[in-house]
């Protein structure tokens, strides 16, 4: 009995090894045939949007984006097409950093322009989207290509990470102000792309006093503002130095000394930096050069304070060998927190805006899309009130660039242009000395950079 027994155990054990090994094989062919490809395994591995309510966190990281169109392009129309879900976005306080932001909170979905992805990167925050648009069957083919080559250019270098989704294009327009025009007599601009040279003798013009008013004709947001139109960038990628020394960086100089050098810009108490505000709240300004992004919803929540005045859209301006091209198309980004408990919900969502009817609402509200979709386009500005009766048609007359490379510190060294620009307009230097100097400086914070955050 005990000899019937240990065979009868020898046998079993041998017939348990061989359907674990057997098993072991079909689990890794399996695996290498199917994976996260499998439609059922991954149907498996994500909640569908809408399945179970859902409340995701949204915070912004940079550039210009007011509740109104938060709530009007994102939360609202998400809200709509699935009431389990709600949006909320994070306002910290003003005086609040990004960096301090993402180590107490853990937003769901981070929307950034580029001026800030290579900060963000430096925190961790961002999720690696490979794995996600892969398990979603996200179309990147979609997305314009100076948009989606920008994204992947950022990691070129590296891992070749995803960590951004394009939201919008921020392309570059010429606003102006009827009402300045027309107090002075003079003919607004065209619907044809103008040369620096035609804007600066109609800026001149549009540069006085009266009244006691001091009325400027033109501003350009600088030099970062006109380096745009050349896609120049700050710091060269390879070596690490300022990028400045260089014609077309010359080019830019002197056209800035050229603007400053109109009668009357600079005032006698020495202010040169004309902005938004004085655009939109003083109305001072007759032809501001920047952003849509920067304006359209700002201006829109001043009419919505009763606030308004007759201005209008023009293609912006270049040089007249760059006609035909206008200035870099900024990136509008969503992203996923890498450290979110709701990935996949969060890039459900980034997935809905990037839809065709997600896009739509972009476009009707005054965002570009960033999808290839020339119908989109024709709807431009049609739903919301501020854009009613401009010529909106211009901010795509003109082909805008891809957005030169953003390097790591580019955001801690741009201030050194702000100060090369008022170096221009107040402080006497020329242009060759103006570069000279800002090179300098930009070369010794590059130093200091590599120490407080690591070489790039």
């Amino acid at each position: 009995m005990k000899k019937l027994t240990l065979g009868m155990t020898v046998l079993l054990l041998l017939a348990i090894l061989t359907a674990c090994t057997s098993s072991g094989k079909n689990e890794g062919q399996s695996s290498n045939s199917a994976g996260t490809d499998s439609p059922a395994k991954a149907e498996a591995e994500f909640k569908k949007l809408g399945d179970e309510p859902v409340t995701l966190t949204f915070f912004s990281t940079s550039g210009t984006f007011p509740d109104v169109e938060f709530q009007t392009l994102i939360a609202d129309p998400i809200k709509k097409k699935y009431p389990n879900v709600t949006i909320e976005r994070i306002k910290p306080a003003a005086s609040t950093t990004n960096e301090e932001v993402l180590s107490t909170h853990v937003p769901d979905i981070i929307y950034s322009s580029s001026s800030s992805h290579q900060r963000i990167i430096r925190t961790g925050a961002y999720e690696d989207l490979r794995e996600l648009i892969k398990r979603h069957n996200f179309d990147v083919s979609r997305i314009k290509p100076i948009l989606w080559d920008y994204i992947k250019d950022i990691t070129k270098d590296t891992g070749g990470e995803i960590y951004a989704i394009p939201f919008n294009a921020n392309q570059h327009v010429l606003y102006y102000n009827k009402d300045i025009f027309d107090k002075f007599g003079v003919e607004y601009p065209t619907d044809k792309q103008l040369t620096w040279d035609q804007v600066l003798d109609i800026a001149a013009k549009l540069t006085r006093t009266e009244n006691g008013i001091h009325y400027i004709g033109l501003s350009v947001d600088n030099l970062t503002g006109l380096a745009k139109g050349l896609g120049l960038p700050y710091v060269d990628r390879k070596t690490g130095k300022a990028a400045l020394d260089t014609p077309e960086w010359r080019r830019i100089f002197e056209l800035n000394k050229r603007i400053f050098e109109i009668p009357g810009y600079v005032t006698p108490d020495g202010t040169w930096n004309w902005g938004r505000d004085q655009f939109m709240k003083d109305q001072v300004i007759a032809m501001r050069v920047t952003w849509l992004a920067n304006m359209v919803g700002p201006l829109e929540e001043l009419r919505q304070q009763g606030v308004e005045f007759n201005w209008d859209i023009a293609p912006a301006p270049n040089f007249e060998d760059q006609l035909g091209k206008t200035r870099e198309a900024q990136i509008h980004s969503l992203s996923v927190n890498s450290q979110s408990k709701h990935k996949d919900e969060a890039f459900q969502i980034i997935a809905e805006i990037l839809s065709d009817e997600g896009q739509r609402i972009l476009s009707r509200n005054g965002r570009v899309p960033a999808i290839i979709n020339p119908e989109l386009e024709k709807e431009y500005g049609l739903d919301i009130p501020v854009l009613q009766g401009k010529s909106v048609q211009n901010v795509f007359i003109g082909e805008p660039l891809q957005e030169h490379y953003i390097h790591p510190y580019e955001l801690e060294i741009t201030p050194r242009l702000t100060e090369a620009a008022e170096d221009l307009a107040v402080n006497g230097l020329d242009v060759n000395s103006a570069i000279r100097k800002a090179t300098d400086a930009i070369n010794k914070d590059v130093e200091t950079l590599k120490t407080t955050l690591g070489t790039p």
